[in-house]
């Protein structure tokens, strides 16, 4: 089969490609691009449209093993595809945790069959992500695991720590990091503050977060690991990974579509969808976080996405679950509140959600380079539209975006080669 995509705004960070090109691909491939590209293949106009490598998420909750009243791998990743996502790494936070060989392949077996993207495992670094025992990290990776992360759950053992990154350097294999330390951390549900004094809310400090980065920072440069730090939400944060940087530590780090727009002034006590782990921080925050991600020092927008069933958003705010949804909201998020704004550039924004993550996973994807696997998003940046969870793919709908009016939305996605979304619509 042979695409011709014609006429679109061609944005490849990659290759450091801004212009209105066509794009041929052939099979699963890119065969060609440039100007008024012709020859025998079914065309698709894309006058007015985006076309961009498509989307990497680094962390999405895809249900399966154990909380398919959530998720599923096929749900999941029909919900990435209208998100404009191409591949996903799969979160450990299942039942069973993804701390064995069998269970990576599990987790393919079920994208094999069902998925609607690529999935690229992630592994647990401990055993039941307990912080304890070591993965036998070796085993996790020949059997595909893209990199190791306890998810949710940071290793409290320095010890322990250092020795995943001794061994994970032992396979070049990157090693995130949830930061947050647990005794700062406490019973909180929120950013410590004025917002969650008035509310009556226990609160977390960014001090929580931070102390943990700076000792993560200080164990990768012991080790010389490849080491990153997930969904960074404070200023003193940034500031830290950007001294890393500048010393020569192999860190990276992401910040999610919502931490950088939301604060927490929004946070609504009576409604559970705006429970968010890491919490949402001040606006000073939000402003070091975009200035990080412009500069270099926040290399990846990451989703997130956390799915629960509808009891979960019912329960008291102290006793519901942490996290929320964020496939499908999180591009039109970027370009409307972001981009749109002036806050972030076009071409930062798909290095952010393209190019960057799929370097850090090894996956092939995150450029149109001729040869690479044709997994392309098509966006519309006037398409405006009030979302409406009810009416996506996730089988969840915790998600404190329901009724927002957002512009720039995806409207077909390819994945080698192949159509997986038409006219915004998820098909097959």
């Amino acid at each position: 089969m042979r695409w011709l995509l014609k006429g679109g705004r061609v944005i490849d960070p990659s290759r450091d490609v801004d212009a209105v090109l066509d794009v041929l691909v052939e099979g699963d491939r890119i065969a060609a691009i440039g100007p008024d590209l012709a020859g025998p293949a079914q065309e698709l106009d894309c006058r007015g449209k985006l076309v961009v490598p498509g989307l990497v998420d680094l962390r999405a909750h895809l249900g399966e093993p154990g909380r398919e009243e959530a998720e599923t791998v096929a749900s999941a990743t029909r919900a990435a595809a209208a998100g404009g996502f191409t591949a996903l790494g799969a979160r450990t936070a299942t039942d069973p945790t993804i701390d064995d060989p069998a269970l990576v392949a599990f987790v393919q077996d079920r994208a094999r069959r069902s998925a609607a993207v690529r999935v690229y495992p992630l592994a647990a670094l401990t055993k039941g992500r307990a912080g304890i025992e070591l993965t036998e990290m070796g085993a996790l990776r020949d059997a595909g695991a893209a990199a190791f992360s306890d998810d949710d759950r940071p290793v409290t053992n320095a010890g322990v720590l250092r020795r995943a990154m001794e061994y994970a350097s032992m396979f070049d294999v990157p090693i995130m990091v949830h930061c947050e330390d647990p005794d700062l951390a406490g019973e909180g549900v929120m950013h410590e503050g004025f917002h969650s004094t008035i509310h009556g809310l226990r609160g977390i400090p960014g001090a929580a977060e931070e102390v943990l980065v700076a000792r993560d920072l200080i164990l990768a440069e012991l080790t010389g690991a490849r080491v990153h730090i997930s969904h960074v939400t404070t200023a003193r944060s940034v500031a830290l990974i950007r001294e890393a940087k500048r010393r020569g530590i192999r860190v990276t780090a992401d910040v999610t579509p919502h931490h950088l727009i939301l604060t927490d002034e929004d946070v609504q006590p009576d409604d559970a969808r705006w429970k968010i782990r890491p919490p949402l921080r001040p606006w000073s925050d939000v402003e070091a976080l975009r200035e990080g991600l412009r500069d270099g020092t926040i290399d990846c927008i990451a989703t997130d996405h956390m799915p629960h069933p509808p009891a979960g958003t019912e329960l008291e705010f102290d006793q519901a679950p942490w996290g929320i949804i964020g496939l499908e909201t999180a591009l039109p998020i970027v370009l409307d509140r972001l981009v749109g704004t002036g806050a972030l550039s076009l071409k930062a924004a798909v290095r952010a959600m393209s190019t960057n993550p799929a370097r850090l996973l090894g996956a092939p994807g995150g450029t149109l380079e001729l040869g690479a696997p044709a997994d392309i998003a098509v966006i519309d940046p006037e398409a405006e539209r009030v979302y409406d969870p009810a009416e996506g793919y996730s089988r969840s709908r915790n998600t404190p975006f329901a009724g927002w009016a957002l512009r720039g939305w995806p409207v077909a996605t390819m994945v080698a080669g192949r159509w997986v979304v038409q006219e915004g619509r998820v098909i097959g």
